[in-house]
């Protein structure tokens, strides 16, 4: 049962470094900040939750769960707080929106 648990939690985290991979990707990818912090803050929040899942699969108890799930939770709080505030002086700034084509 402690290997299929241990498995488990790797298997997750693992899971969780891909988002965090792929929110990297669409910030050097896409064309415009507002797609860009789109696709930073989603993925990073998806990662980090993963992540603290994997990890509290290993913790040894209850205490150490309830941290990780406060620094998950403070982690949203500044990742929406800082995406809101560079989206804001962006569009104080007169950034526009790239226009999609035909997709």
């Amino acid at each position: 049962m402690e290997g299929v648990r241990e498995a488990l939690a790797v298997g997750v985290m693992v899971l969780g470094a891909l988002f965090f991979v792929a929110g990297s990707v669409g910030m050097l990818r896409f064309p415009d900040v507002y797609t860009r912090l789109h696709a930073l803050t989603k993925a990073d929040n998806l990662g980090m939750g993963l992540l603290v899942f994997g990890l509290s699969l290993q913790a040894p108890g209850w205490q150490l769960v309830l941290k990780l799930v406060l620094i998950w939770i403070f982690v949203m709080i500044a990742g929406a707080i800082s995406c809101h505030l560079v989206a804001r002086e962006a569009y104080r700034q007169g950034v526009k929106p790239e226009q999609g084509g035909d997709l």
